[in-house]
């Protein structure tokens, strides 16, 4: 779900419109709506209050005037490059705790005593 200071990109007609960046969300008059206020980020700049409910702002597919329109969350590639390293090291340490656990540390002076 899209949050105060998200980026999103606007799907217009199905393909890639534009960018923006979310400014605001209140409550609108109606329940279960929401004014959604976007800073476009072209030039020059502009800013739309749009009237969302829940499923559009979270990303489903909706029209205005007849134009289909679709918001979808811009992930960072360093957001996304962290995730997957935080990922993969979750799933190395729960592999090697599955595997019994740790690896053992031997004393090569231990050895030597026997």
């Amino acid at each position: 779900m899209a949050t105060i200071n998200d980026l999103v990109l606007i799907h217009v007609d199905n393909k890639p419109g534009f960018y923006a960046r979310v400014e605001e969300i209140l409550p609108d008059a109606k329940q279960g709506w929401w004014q959604v206020k976007l800073l476009v980020l072209t030039f020059p700049l502009q800013v739309f209050t749009w009237i969302l409910d829940d499923f559009q702002i979270e990303g489903t597919d909706f029209t205005m005037g007849g134009t289909p329109l679709r918001l979808e969350p811009v992930v960072s590639p360093v957001e996304l490059e962290t995730s997957e390293k935080e990922s993969a090291d979750k799933e190395l340490a729960q592999k090697s705790r599955q595997e019994g656990g740790a690896a053992k540390v031997i004393s090569l002076q231990d050895r030597r005593k026997k």
